[in-house]
């Protein structure tokens, strides 16, 4: 998928203010579906559906069986990989990042599994200080963006969890206030007090607990949140921070998958191409738009990968990981075993 660690340059590390949006996501599941939809309004033969196509390519098993040269042995191998490696139909994995507003971090990963045959679409968040092991170093796996971008993110993620990433799409956080202002605020119901004051970064999150309508710039405080001035708030900072990111998507969903704001179709097809950078086609985009409109609301579930927290990394839980891959990441037909998954232990 990319350039082998060694070649690729390393960026600059800068400051990050670790905002944290929700992100690409929302823009995902609104954008998606309103590009999609606008599809659906046009004219039968303006339309242009197109399902994503995985490139698999051809593995060292296959040139092995080609050259004529295999023994029983490696035969039986290599029919066990290609069975291991059989994809399910209509099943896509899309990385979504957010970044920090050109300071360089993706803060915000959430692995998205769309399962159009079976209907549902499963996100799950990536703790942004999961240790990672890059170029033989440690670090937290937000920092593969900023060494590699999009690519080498993708490749550490795909790497530990034993599945491939077949698609990314990055935002920025400008996208993320522009989508909630242009579906004119969120009813949301804020989980703590938040009472947060940061001068340097001119950063002000005063809300009280309980139901409130958010515009895009308020929202994005809400979801940067982590603890207040005097260290109360969720008592697991990101953990917390990343459930009331996956709630904030829930409702999100609910208000946009309902087509109430077919009207602002061109709004939402403008902020999609302003904000975002992403490897699908429009046509990708119209088919998977389709998916969603047929999948509602209802069957878009969130969660965040199982993991425990012992300074300065999370460290995720294999056993639990493994599992939650297996039930709704999982683009193969056969399950993932541990021997698939590379996650870092606390060595």
């Amino acid at each position: 998928m990319s350039k082998p660690p060694s070649r690729l340059k390393r960026r600059r590390r800068r400051r990050s203010s670790r905002m944290a949006p929700v992100l690409l996501t929302i823009v995902l599941l609104a954008g998606l579906l309103y590009v999609g939809t606008r599809a659906l309004f046009q004219e039968p033969e303006q339309k242009r559906e197109e399902e994503p196509v995985i490139q698999t390519g051809q593995t060292e098993g296959d040139k092995a069986q080609n050259s004529g040269t295999e023994s029983p042995e490696d035969l039986a191998i290599q029919e066990a990989l290609r069975s291991h490696r059989e994809r399910k139909e209509k099943f896509f994995t899309i990385l979504v990042s957010g970044v920090d507003d050109g300071n360089g971090g993706s803060d915000t990963n959430i692995l998205v599994a769309v399962d159009a045959a079976n209907g549902y679409l499963y996100g799950a968040s990536i703790p942004r200080d999961s240790k990672a092991v890059i170029n033989g170093k440690n670090w937290k796996i937000n920092a593969a963006y900023n060494i590699g971008g999009m690519e080498l993110l993708a490749e550490t993620i795909s790497e530990q969890l034993g599945i491939p990433v077949d698609y990314t799409v990055l935002v920025d956080l400008r996208g993320f206030e522009a989508l909630v202002d242009a579906i004119k605020g969120v009813d949301f119901y804020v989980p703590v007090d938040m009472d947060y004051d940061d001068p340097v970064q001119d950063l002000h999150i005063h809300f009280s607990k309980g139901l409130q309508h958010l515009y895009g710039a308020d929202a994005l405080k809400v979801v940067r949140f982590r603890h207040n001035n005097d260290g109360t708030g969720y008592g697991s900072e990101d953990v917390g921070r990343m459930k009331t990111q996956q709630d904030f998507l829930k409702t999100v969903a609910k208000q946009t998958l309902t087509l109430s704001n077919v009207d602002k179709i061109d709004d939402f097809v403008k902020i999609f191409q302003r904000h975002v950078e992403t490897d699908l086609t429009l046509g990708n985009l119209a088919w998977l738009g389709a998916q969603m409109i047929s999948m509602g609301s209802d069957s878009v579930n969130f969660s965040t990968l199982p993991s425990e927290w012992k300074s300065p990394y999370i460290y995720l839980d294999p056993e639990e990981t493994l599992a939650l891959v297996n039930q709704y990441l999982n683009p193969y037909v056969e399950d993932r075993v541990m021997e698939d998954l590379n996650i870092p232990g606390r060595g």
